[in-house]
């Protein structure tokens, strides 16, 4: 189904209950009608001694359709905060252990999960469910099922609890003694085709990193194989030698075909993320095949998929994130693997005209907000700071590229229209003053490739003294 049922509506009866005092807190919803879903629960989880083979929980793989239904409507009915805290007084969260522990349903695993996920909205229920220990273990255990919806659902609980600041630091330190869940979120990012599962999976690690760089290092530089103990009995069977930097670009990958722009810049800010220490930079430059991998996935939607010359200036705006990642990740490949033969500046020229173009755009939007400014009689527009971190990143690694530039490649720019007056000098309003030897060392080699223009840059901008 599309989505979970509506609440059960109330009959007359029902009505009169609610106002002899039946309704949940300041809903309309019946506290009678709830109770009589859980004890059923409670019946399916702890079925009675001579009941049906079919109805034991360790055989039980087909939810009954009644109650299937009962409790979806549960599921929609805990999203409301007055439900949530009934439900935590019920012990709910204890009932849904019992479920994790013995039920062989992934339907009623996946809907007792989704359930917590709702209730975890409330801050004290998300400290409640994350200072219990035993539900906390189950709860991750839950990373290793092979059921999609149950992982999905179990994805969103633990997002929920990270999100919340008193609870991350439980679960970061929980995460950390748990050496399955490497394994188990490797396993979906490197084999899922289910894009909503692995968008949600993303987040988890995006913030798992965000939250704590020791885990980082820990999952860049052991891997599941090195970690001590040993996955759970759901957990993925023959396990493979899990290495992060391939699981990431797979899932990226799986991404970027189905176009989802959410997922991409998940994955683009966890590989920004990696290169934020040592060992992240290491684990990308040095698998075999010397981050050729990771570069051309990123070259390609660099300079083919993202702010193209037919898109609109203001698209820059809404892509500066993915953006900025992408080429930070960039930035450092090209920085380390300069010697290699796939970052050579002669095979990716179209590098520098994607970041020109990119500098254009911002531009153009400038231009923009301060025409509006005008119009409207109000300040000047605040810097965005996520357009200022994404043209830092550009300035950066469009200078280094400039700096590696020799006559040929140069006269090849040129040749293929990668260069020309309005490009360059485009490059070097951004680039000025800030990086005057770049500019001032591709200007010596642009004069023995065009003296003419050359000149005329040089004109257009007088801070330039070229050494003769």
């Amino acid at each position: 189904m599309d989505r979970n049922p509506s609440p059960p509506p109330f009959s007359d009866a029902e009505e009169e209950e609610t106002v002899a005092g039946d309704s949940i807190g300041n809903t309309v919803y019946s506290k009678h009608w709830l109770f009589g879903v859980l004890t059923k629960l409670i019946q399916v989880i702890s079925p009675k001694e001579g009941d049906s083979e079919l109805n034991n929980v360790d055989v039980q793989v087909d939810l009954d359709e009644d109650m299937e239904n009962d409790i979806c409507k549960v599921w929609d009915m805990s999203m409301d905060k007055d439900v949530a805290l009934f439900l935590q007084e019920f012990n709910a969260p204890d009932l849904f252990m019992g479920v994790f522990a013995k039920s062989k349903c992934p339907r009623l695993t996946e809907i007792c999960v989704g359930i917590l996920g709702n209730m975890a909205c409330c801050r004290n229920i998300c400290m409640s469910i994350s200072k219990d220990e035993n539900l906390g273990q189950l709860i991750l255990q839950r990373l290793c099922d092979s059921d999609p919806p149950t992982l999905l659902e179990t994805s969103r609980l633990l997002l929920t609890c990270l999100c919340h600041p008193e609870a991350a630091n439980i679960w970061v330190e929980r995460i950390r003694g748990s050496p399955s869940v490497y394994d188990c979120l490797c396993f979906i990012m490197s084999s899922s085709t289910n894009v909503e599962l692995l968008v949600k999976v993303g987040e988890v690690v995006d913030k798992l990193f965000d939250l704590d760089e020791e885990l980082l290092r820990n999952w860049i530089k052991n891997g599941a194989h090195q970690a001590a103990g040993q996955p759970g009995d759901d957990s993925p069977k023959e396990c493979p030698d899990f290495k992060i930097v391939p699981c990431l670009l797979e899932a990226a990958k799986q991404v970027c075909s189905d176009n989802n722009t959410e997922g991409l810049d998940v994955y683009m800010h966890i590989l920004q993320l990696l290169t934020t220490v040592d060992e992240g930079i290491q684990a990308i430059v040095q698998t075999t095949d010397g981050g050729k991998e990771t570069w051309n996935l990123l070259y390609g939607l660099f300079c083919k998929e993202l702010c193209q010359p037919d898109d609109p200036p203001i698209i820059v705006q809404e892509q500066k994130t993915v953006l900025a990642s992408i080429l930070s990740v960039l930035s450092v490949i090209y920085s380390s693997q300069k010697e290699k033969e796939y970052v050579k500046i002669g095979k990716n020229m179209p590098l520098i005209v994607s970041l020109i173009r990119v500098l254009q755009n911002m531009e153009e939007c400038g231009k923009t907000s301060r025409d509006d400014s005008k119009e409207s009689e109000t300040e000047e527009p605040v810097e965005d700071f996520h357009l200022k971190i994404l043209k830092d990143i550009c300035c950066e690694l469009l200078s280094n590229i400039l700096q590696e530039l020799s006559k040929e490649n140069v006269l090849e720019g040129l040749k293929q229209g990668h260069l020309n007056e309005q490009k360059c000098s485009c490059a070097f309003q951004n680039l000025l003053p800030f990086y005057f030897t770049s500019v001032e060392s591709f200007l010596e080699v642009l004069r023995e490739a065009d003296q003419s223009l050359a000149d005329t840059l040089e004109k257009s901008f007088p801070s330039l003294k070229l050494q003769t």
